[in-house]
């Protein structure tokens, strides 16, 4: 494999979304392959703000902020410099033009003298001979001298083409997907199908990775290719990222959010990364749960489906669980900082490190922690609707309930402080189970509710263990005595 140059050339036009970022990360992770085998790959980061009326203030900070959360840096690009430099394509607009001069002098490119009531009436009329609009058929005989105040046009060379990409496989096309395009509009900013395929060919990109509406568009940027003289890279399309129902692309009412919501909502970036890249991908194995170090290693754009991939966030939510176990417990104690119950705040780092392994197991996101973990730090108020709405407790009355828990103080109570691990705890909660004749579902679920209060906790023996010999018995008794 010769050294990859990848790019993600997003505009600023809001927020990142699931399908954008995808798209760089593929990118990225081919650049970090060739790095690796080859010593050399790069990834450029580039900025296409040439739309600037729909650009959005605060995006381009949004993108690098969601691309550094997902741990992908560029090589080159925005904030970073690079031989290339600038890296902002509303900054490099006398390199469009001196491109364009080149396309004038071969006879390639033309002003367009029409106002857009005389092209309105040329679409009018090919509809009403029920056949395709094409600029190319009323290309205007002795056009104007281009002076950058009309726009420019390619001088398309309309033919078939047949091409391979490297995700959909061998394509073709008819001529009549060629037409004469803009180049440059008439307030002197390139469009996106001329000044990608220039920044491009200076950057020296060999893989384009884009999504797959720009499919229909690729004919004209063959064709471009040409007019220019430069290089194709490989190009490769990707599929669509589809709505949970599969009927539909993702949109911002389906769950397309801001990458940076799941960051705050207590989503790992591991986990996110491992999820866009199963996002239409596998490596041909069972395997789900990849660090980021085994996509590296294993991606390859032969394995990225032709079909829509189906946004699932409930798989997501698997997939962080999953990666929050894997961590070490001082790394998961440094990324949960700002997620701690407010009453925790000023608890000492070896109670909350307690707390936190004890809890480990059961997160699935990191937002998940002061639900799980609130009563170790501030005394529950006993809520019996709890009891009350659960569908074995609420077989039991209050007369149960009360010889139950005053049955388990009496039997944490003769444990002594020493001896009051979790270990020495289960073994007295299995000979009460015995001695009271209750089933485990039952019998542990009231305690857990006396002593917690909480919709979620950890197994009850290491629960007791955490909180100590005092807090149980006087959490038992607080919570005989409100009924």
């Amino acid at each position: 494999m010769t050294s990859i140059r990848t790019r993600f050339a997003p505009s600023p036009t809001g927020f990142m979304h699931v399908g954008g970022v995808r798209t760089a990360l593929f990118a990225w992770l081919l650049a970090q392959q060739s790095k690796k085998i080859n010593g050399e790959g790069t990834f450029i980061l580039r900025i296409e703000d040439t739309d600037k009326v729909r650009e959005v203030e605060g995006s381009i900070q949004q993108i690098e902020n969601s691309l550094k959360w997902l741990g992908i840096s560029w090589d080159e690009g925005v904030d970073q410099g690079g031989p290339d430099a600038p890296y902002k394509q509303s900054e490099r607009l006398a390199i469009y033009k001196e491109w364009a001069q080149r396309l004038i002098d071969a006879g390639r490119a033309y002003a367009d003298p029409y106002t857009p009531a005389e092209l309105e009436a040329f679409r009018e009329q090919a509809k009403a001979e029920k056949r395709p609009f094409l600029y190319r058929n009323h290309r205007p005989e002795n056009p104007p001298t281009w002076d950058g105040t009309q726009p420019l046009r390619f001088k398309s060379d309309p033919k078939p083409y047949q091409w391979t990409d490297a995700v959909m496989g061998n394509l073709s096309t008819g001529e009549d997907a060629i037409d004469d395009f803009i180049l440059i509009k008439s307030d002197g900013y390139p469009t996106y199908n001329f000044c990608h395929i220039v920044d491009d060919a200076i950057m020296g990109v060999t893989h384009v990775l884009r999504s797959q509406e720009f499919i229909s568009s690729t004919p004209k940027f063959l064709n471009l290719y040409e007019a220019l003289e430069v290089e194709r890279p490989t190009l490769a399309t990707l599929p669509f990222v589809m709505a949970i129902d599969g009927k539909k692309k993702l949109g911002k009412r389906d769950g397309a959010k801001d990458i940076l919501e799941y960051a705050k909502e207590g989503y790992l970036p591991e986990a996110m990364a491992n999820f866009l890249a199963t996002l239409g991908w596998n490596d041909g194995t069972e395997q789900e749960v990849f660090t980021v170090q085994e996509l590296i290693d294993a991606f390859t754009l032969s394995r990225v489906q032709k079909s829509p991939a189906r946004f699932d966030e409930q798989r997501l939510l698997w997939l962080n669980g999953q990666h929050i176990r894997a961590l070490s417990l001082d790394d998961l104690y440094a990324r949960v900082e700002d997620f701690w119950p407010v009453v925790a705040k000023n608890t000492d780092e070896a109670h909350k490190k307690q707390v936190l392994a004890l809890v480990q197991d059961r997160l699935k996101t990191l937002a998940d922690l002061p639900i799980l973990t609130e009563y170790f730090f501030t005394e529950p108020s006993p809520d019996w609707e709890m009891v009350s709405t659960n569908k074995q407790l609420k077989k039991l009355n209050q007369e149960e309930i009360v010889t139950l828990l005053a049955a388990t103080k009496a039997v944490i109570a003769d444990i002594p402080e020493s001896d009051f691990v979790a270990e020495n705890i289960q073994d007295t909660l299995n000979q009460l189970l015995e001695t009271t004749g209750q089933k485990p579902g039952i019998l542990f679920s009231l305690i857990r509710l006396a002593v917690s209060w909480a919709p979620f906790s950890p197994a009850l023996h290491d629960t007791l263990a955490t909180l100590g010999k005092d807090t149980t018995l006087r959490r038992l008794t607080e919570s005989i005595e409100s009924l």
